[in-house]
């Protein structure tokens, strides 16, 4: 076990944060904290690495209790927040080796520049780099240290999805490591593909936590017909779609084409349509 937390709270005057949630997260796994904005991700990976007291509950790194998050777990864990500022005159290769600086162990600034495939704007400037060159540069700086867990808070949020797609590399690799990567995001695919275990938060309380496909047989969810539009008297309406879960879907697509409707999709239910039933937003609200 490499971090544990019991009955964690957060109040800020009378408002309730965290409302006494309890996990764990075991070495070498991708565990994925999920919830719809203000549900309490952020919050808690804040109090995790040591940026927020917590009100009440205990928290243990390496099965030690941890009344503060002190400087010897904090050189044993890497972090990339959903806004990091650097110094932006300063090179990318100057950056990492300024963090490296800040650790008595970790890896070679030029190791992680290969890494996250920026060897070609080694000399550029922080200022000039693109989205996706500068997210990956701050995954970079998160793992310099060679932590035992990373915290990634939101780290492909905005970018595209050759960038996602390049960090997602990087976090398989070090789980092939037996690294712990603790993440949030707001990309369901992500969390599915990712995610060893998944924790979806609502309201400051943790609504269920499994394996994603376990969260998928155990959700009850029939097939699924996403349709094109929006169509009340067919099904919830997400934005633009239009979805319907039905244990007869033959007789639906015939109602459907009956009504002039061809724009639809059948599929198996999804994380996203747990996290959906679950909380009954979409994972952005």
């Amino acid at each position: 076990m490499v971090v544990k937390v019991e009955n964690l709270k957060k109040l800020y005057g009378k408002f309730e944060a965290l409302k006494g949630i309890s996990f764990e997260v075991e070495e070498g796994e991708v565990f994925s904290l999920l919830g719809p904005n203000g549900a309490g991700k952020t919050t808690t990976v804040e109090i995790l690495i040591g940026l927020r007291e917590k009100s009440e509950g205990k928290i243990y790194y390496f099965n030690k209790e941890m009344e503060k998050i002190d400087k010897k777990i904090k050189s044993v864990i890497g972090v990339s927040l959903q806004k990091t500022e650097l110094f932006r005159e300063l090179t990318v290769i100057e950056t990492l080796k300024l963090f490296r600086s800040f650790y008595k162990d970790g890896y070679d600034p030029y190791e992680v520049l290969e890494k996250i495939e920026l060897v070609e704007k080694e000399k550029e400037r922080v200022k000039n780099l693109s989205g996706g060159q500068f997210q990956r540069l701050v995954v970079g700086l998160s793992f310099i240290n060679d932590p035992k867990i990373i915290f990634l808070d939101e780290p492909t949020t905005g970018l595209d999805p050759q960038s996602r797609r390049k960090i997602w590399d990087i976090i398989l690799e070090f789980k092939d490591k037996r690294k712990t990567i603790f993440l949030t995001t707001h990309y369901m695919e992500e969390a599915q593909f990712l995610s060893d275990r998944v924790c979806i938060i609502d309201n400051g309380e943790i609504i269920a936590l499994d394996t994603p496909q376990k969260l998928i047989e155990n959700s009850n969810l029939e097939t699924i017909i996403e349709i094109d539009g929006v169509y009340e008297k067919f099904g919830k309406i997400i934005g633009n779609r239009t979805l319907v879960e039905t244990n007869d879907p033959n007789s639906l697509i015939q109602k459907l084409i009956e009504n002039k409707i061809e724009n639809f999709t059948v599929r198996h239910p999804t994380l996203e349509d747990v996290f959906l039933k679950l909380t009954g937003k979409e994972l952005r609200d």
